[in-house]
Order: C-alpha cells, then sequence, then structure tokens
C-alpha cells in the first residue's frame, strides 16, 4: 500500500493546514509499523498543484503493477468535478469506501459517465464515521484522538500542537 500525501492540494485550501512536510511526517509515523505500508513524496518533491491523474501517470511509469486508487464515496460522488476523471479511471482500477449518507447508486451513476464499469469497486469494510476535518477539529480542541488516528500520529499532533491554532 503506497500512501502519498498531498503536495499542494490544487482544489481547496485548508485553513489549518500544517505544510506538506508535517503531513508528511505524519503520514510515516502512520506507515511505520507496518512493512506493507510505503510512504512517497511523488507530490510533495514536486511544485505546483498535484492532481491525481498526473500522479497516477508517474506511478505507471515507475511501477511495474496495476494501480489501485483508494478513495471514499464521497470523493468517489465529486470525481466528475477533478482535472481528467477519465484518465484517472483508464490508469488506476477504483477501489470505493463506503461513507455515510452517500448511495452505491450515485457512485455508480458518476462511474458509469466516466467510463469506469468494470474498473471500480466497493469495500466491504465498516463504515467509518471520522473524517479528516472532523481528526483535525479534534484535535484544535484539545480532544483526544486515541482510535481517530494510529497512535504515534496522535501523539505527534499533541507535542507539536500541529492544529492547536
Amino acid at each position: 500500500m503506497l500512501f502519498v500525501p498531498t503536495g499542494e492540494a490544487p482544489h481547496k485550501r485548508i485553513l489549518d493546514d500544517p505544510g506538506a512536510e508535517l503531513r508528511l511526517a505524519m503520514t510515516r509515523l502512520a506507515a511505520t509499523d507496518d512493512e506493507l505500508f510505503v510512504v512517497s513524496t511523488i507530490e510533495i518533491d514536486r511544485e505546483g498543484p498535484s492532481y491525481t491523474y498526473e500522479t497516477l501517470e508517474l506511478l505507471s511509469e515507475q511501477i511495474d503493477a496495476d494501480l489501485v486508487f483508494v478513495m471514499g464515496a464521497d470523493a468517489a460522488v465529486g470525481l466528475e468535478s477533478w482535472r481528467e476523471p477519465e484518465r484517472v479511471v483508464k490508469l488506476a482500477r477504483l477501489a470505493i469506501a463506503r461513507r455515510a449518507g452517500i448511495s452505491e447508486a450515485d457512485v455508480a451513476s458518476v462511474l458509469r459517465s466516466l467510463g469506469a464499469d468494470g474498473r471500480c469497486e466497493m469495500l466491504e469494510m465498516p463504515e467509518f464515521g471520522i473524517s479528516s476535518s472532523a481528526a483535525r477539529e479534534r484535535a484544535k480542541a484539545g480532544r483526544p484522538l486515541r482510535y481517530v488516528v494510529p497512535e504515534p500520529v496522535a501523539r505527534f499532533i499533541e507535542e507539536k500542537r500541529v492544529y492547536a491554532g
């Protein structure tokens, strides 16, 4: 499993974004205890906005394997608004995690419009009621992050006061 922290997000600015280097450090901490997890700096190392299709193009040149892009259903229903969404679904199969309030039919409709039939699969896993913005809000409020993020990441956020404002 390759984790790719975003370099510069093209679509939105997160007011409490700690910056690429701290996001990279937290990603590395989250991946530390499992040799199946690898962290890539492919997006952080390049300048300008990070577009998924560009990252997938670069990865497809570097990795001799079929790519599978994991995303939440909330991201999948908005995929049409991404830059080059058809290219994303051609470069990688999609593994989609269910999200509360997002129907499988809505996801299927978007993916069908992008020509992704047969290139996506809903993941069989429990729905998690936590989002990155909710985790940041918990941290900002000084609330515990146990079970929200991996323990080393929670300690890092608390010690460095990453989202304390």
